[in-house]
């Protein structure tokens, strides 16, 4: 197909398919555990007995009324002021930030993300013809005046503000970092100042291994923050099933947007079942010591096999971003790895505009599907393709 026969938001994206993950072992996409998904039976018998006049009908837009209240408790309880009207049910966070952009984004806006970012959103926004603001991180996350300085740049050179700040405040994708109540607060008069949006995404926030948690970005700031919210980490990725809590001038114009007739009412009504009956917080404990042990695991392995790769050692979520010496290549590491039957991805997709390019010496390990087994195989091949590259290097030099 000739490029000039697609729309702009399709052609300035890459001709690939996602890869596939088939067999061997994964360290690439972050899916769950199997031996931790939830038996639902039971909330799905419910489902399709007693409210089967409900799940096999279309749904009111905004989501089930009752999942809505449960789950604008479930964020009280968090400590954001909101309730059911502030809560529109959404398939999954994805969807609800392809929602945010198609309210808030027009061809030529600019969005902040930090530098590296969540590396499946970035061709959705780019798929808006937004320019990134790229910020950085350090232990304590975002560096908010980086922010503040791009914002006093874009006044001062009379350029429009970026549309929004987007960030995983809560165990980073990829990085891991948590970013602490100093910079959250920060982050909140800041946008507040300069009347921007924050896009608070937050799948990870209950999949915590230690450490008391920061309140949530949506509780300091309701105001002027959008927070995305999802039980794909927490529960199961496959009920497809997120919700958005944001201001009436956002959250109003949400279900008009819906392409979907409204979100699946049985996933929803099988979620809501689960939760409703007391189910969530003892699976939160198994999802939490489960995920403590695959993290253990995956740090003892790659110190013990890839002792030159430098990384945070994350209090929750479900990654460990590793930088690797700065002559490393972890595209050419990802690719050495499939062949021995590993996928890892490769950091470099996860910077979204950098100028001269991406930085090469990163790669993202997921530790949440694989068993403690594989996890120990996986990083053992790993390591056996990282010091291959670094015998060859080796043999270069010794040949020069």
């Amino acid at each position: 197909m000739e490029s000039n026969t697609l729309a702009r938001r399709a052609a300035r994206l890459s001709a690939i398919m996602p890869e596939s993950e088939h067999g061997g072992i994964i360290f690439g996409s972050g899916d769950a555990f199997p031996g931790v998904l939830p038996d639902l039976t039971a909330a799905a018998d419910v489902a399709l007995t007693k409210y089967r006049s409900e799940t096999l009908q279309y749904a009111p837009r905004p989501g089930l009324p009752e999942l809505r209240e449960w789950i604008a408790g479930y964020m009280k309880d968090d400590g954001a002021n909101v309730t059911a009207d502030d809560v529109v049910v959404v398939n999954g966070a994805k969807h609800g930030i392809d929602l945010v952009c198609r309210i808030l984004l027009e061809e030529g806006d600019s969005i902040v993300v930090t530098s590296p970012t969540y590396f499946t959103a970035i061709p959705l926004f780019r798929s808006f013809g937004v320019e990134f603001v790229e910020v950085g991180q350090d232990a304590e996350g975002m560096i908010v005046d980086e922010v503040a300085d791009a914002f006093d740049a874009a006044v001062k050179q009379g350029r429009r503000l970026p549309k929004f700040i987007y960030d995983v405040p809560d165990f980073h994708n990829p990085t891991g970092l948590t970013t602490s109540r100093r910079r959250r607060e920060q982050l909140v008069e800041v946008a507040s100042k300069y009347g921007v949006w924050i896009v608070e995404d937050s799948p990870y926030r209950k999949v915590r291994f230690e450490g008391e948690s920061e309140p949530t970005l949506k509780a300091l700031g309701g105001a002027r923050t959008i927070l995305v919210g999802t039980f794909a980490k927490l529960v199961a990725p496959g009920l497809r099933i997120g919700w958005l809590s944001a201001a009436p001038e956002i959250l109003t114009r949400v279900p008009q947007l819906k392409s979907d007739g409204g979100s699946c009412p049985l996933t929803q009504r099988i979620i809501l079942e689960f939760c409703r009956a007391g189910h969530l917080s003892a699976h939160i404990d198994k999802v939490q010591k489960l995920y403590r042990e695959h993290r253990d695991q995956m740090v003892a392995a790659v110190r013990r096999h890839i002792p030159e790769a430098s990384f945070a050692v994350p209090h929750g979520g479900y990654y460990l971003w590793l930088r690797l010496p700065d002559a490393m290549d972890g595209d050419e590491l990802a690719r050495r790895a499939a062949r021995a039957n590993v996928t890892i991805i490769p950091g470099s997709k996860f910077f979204a505009g950098r100028r001269g390019g991406p930085p090469k010496n990163f790669v993202r390990l997921a530790h949440s599907y694989s068993t403690l087994e594989q996890i120990d195989e996986g990083v053992s091949a790993l390591g056996a393709a990282y010091h291959s590259m670094t015998d060859l290097q080796l043999a270069g030099r010794t040949a020069s």
